[in-house]
């Protein structure tokens, strides 16, 4: 039997001690978790926790999981949403496949959770964005998902948005560019998939009235199409608005999440200005995220760092304008922590600790605030924001949306 694992190992070292000569199916370990959220998979999955993390463990065909377990890094080293793939388990035994073992996604959720919550219509929207996105900034990078469905994604709530994780990569391949057949093959893919597995939730009542699943499945090509054809699209510009056209349309492209690698004008005759043409690629991921983890030592999400940014950024102007002196981003930065952030959640009840992490948490009390303020016509502030939130909002959030799974040996309340 064979351990072939991405260094550093340290923290799956007592993986070791698994039962790997019997077929999962048949383990009997404490360490074994059930993990309410999780998605359908045709393979035997289990989920062990160990030195505190969560690890999944996957049971397939040798060539298949060494084959997954190399996509699964790539993907890592180019920054793109996937899981985490730290090692394959071979030579187990006569009639035992190989393990692929993955880290858990912490606080991530199923698209099944997903739409059986009370948050599903209003998350459809921005599921649909996420998975799409997902699948152009695969096919950028000239991986071919060969079975893109929202049962190999997995979601994390990101602020007001959701971002998509790619769970399953055993059918995908991997090009220095995709051809055009070969984005239409995972996009046909994608709508009949996304299609079915939504039709499998109306017929067993998990599906919120008034979505369709065939306006679902039409809509993910539709937008595919929409971003694809923004990335790549061309336009003349004239010379005297060169400069600021092409400044625009950057912008534009990096709010979409997206970088350009290459930008190139082609002359199109004389006076008539130049073609632009951009060569896009995936934006670097967790600009905000690393800023404000720089900044605070909180680790959030992207679109939870930006807010939380915009907030310290809002925090210092009020230093500045009640000192009458300039305050350097470092210190109003330490301050926000000190007098904003840490009394809000301190102020989380014991008992709703883990419904959502800390910095989803806060950000949706600075929208919580927006909402009062509105109201009330006046700026209600941050610490009646918390209060009414922690009281009103959050005891509304599930179990099992978005909690990591529950310690060996713990039963669950209710």
């Amino acid at each position: 039997m064979r351990f072939v694992f991405s260094p550093p190992a340290d923290e799956i070292g007592g993986l070791l001690t698994l039962p790997w000569r019997e077929p999962m199916e048949e383990w009997r370990d404490d360490r074994l978790v059930e993990i309410r959220q999780r998605g359908l998979s045709r393979h035997v999955v289990r989920f062990v926790t160990e030195a505190g993390e969560v690890f999944a463990l996957k049971e397939l065909d040798e060539r298949l999981a060494r084959k997954e377990y190399a996509l699964l890094r790539r993907l890592g080293e180019l920054g793109i949403p996937a899981v985490e793939s730290l090692g394959v388990v071979i030579g187990r035994g006569e009639d035992l496949d190989a393990v692929l073992v993955t880290r858990f996604l912490d606080y991530s959720t199923s698209y099944r959770a997903l739409f059986s919550s009370p948050r599903g219509v209003q998350l459809t929207d921005r599921l649909i964005d996420a998975q799409v996105e997902l699948l152009v900034r695969l096919h950028l990078a000239g991986f071919m998902w060969g079975d893109c469905s929202l049962s190999n994604t997995l979601f994390r709530l990101d602020a007001g948005a959701v971002d998509a994780y790619l769970v399953d990569a055993e059918t995908a391949e991997l090009h220095a560019a995709l051809s055009d057949g070969q984005r239409r093959y995972d996009v046909d893919m994608a709508f009949e998939r996304i299609g079915g597995e939504l039709f499998d939730l109306e017929g067993g009542g998990m599906l919120p009235a008034g979505i369709d699943p065939i306006e679902i499945a039409e809509e993910v090509v539709r937008r595919y199409g929409a971003l694809w054809a923004e990335l790549g699209r061309e336009e003349i510009l004239r010379p005297e608005e060169q400069r600021y056209r092409i400044a625009e349309r950057l912008r534009r492209l990096n709010d979409l999440g997206f970088d350009v690698d290459e930008v190139e004008l082609v002359d199109v005759g004389e006076g008539e200005g130049s073609r632009l043409r951009l060569r896009t690629r995936v934006a670097e991921p967790g600009h905000h995220r690393r800023l404000l983890f720089a900044r605070t030592g909180i680790d959030g999400q992207e679109e939870q760092a930006r807010r939380l940014l915009n907030d310290i950024a809002s925090f210092r102007g009020y230093l500045e304008q009640t000192g009458r002196r300039a305050v350097p981003e470092a210190v109003a930065a330490s301050q926000w922590l000190v007098e904003v952030y840490e009394p809000v959640i301190e102020a989380i009840p014991p008992e709703l600790r883990g419904r959502l992490d800390e910095a989803q948490i806060f950000h949706e009390i600075l929208e919580h605030r927006w909402f009062l303020s509105e109201a009330a016509g006046r700026d209600v502030g941050t610490t009646a924001a918390a209060q009414d939130y922690l009281a009103t909002v959050l005891p509304a959030v599930p179990h099992d949306l978005v909690a990591r799974p529950d310690p060996p040996g713990s039963t669950t309340p209710g």
